[in-house]
């Protein structure tokens, strides 16, 4: 169970997606990538975090766990995976404004 988002930890910036070519390589937390996972790669969030991810554009949201690092591309703060992509609708887009909320545990 999640509660609110803890004050003070969010940011906004421009959020990519990875899939096919990464599915069931290993993550840098240790466990394979899944594609079909509610997962995102952060660089500095620890591994384990729920984040509320929130497409600017669109104004739909996810919940995610951290379980990668990146992205390691200037200008973009979260790399998500294909089914938080799709749950965002930015697939076609490859990229989206986004705001990531971090969550605390109830």
């Amino acid at each position: 169970m999640l509660c609110a988002a803890i004050p003070g930890h969010d940011e906004q910036g421009t959020a990519s997606w990875y899939g096919r070519a990464h599915h069931g390589r290993t993550t840098a937390s240790g466990e394979p990538f899944d594609m079909h996972a509610l997962t995102a790669a952060h660089r500095t969030l620890p591994f384990g975090t729920m984040i509320l991810v929130t497409n600017l554009e669109n104004g739909r949201s996810v919940v995610l766990t951290v379980n990668d690092r990146g992205p390691f591309v200037r200008g973009r703060i979260l790399d998500v995976s294909y089914r938080a992509a799709l749950e965002l609708d930015f697939l076609a887009d490859s990229l989206a404004r986004v705001r990531i909320a971090e969550l605390a545990p109830c």
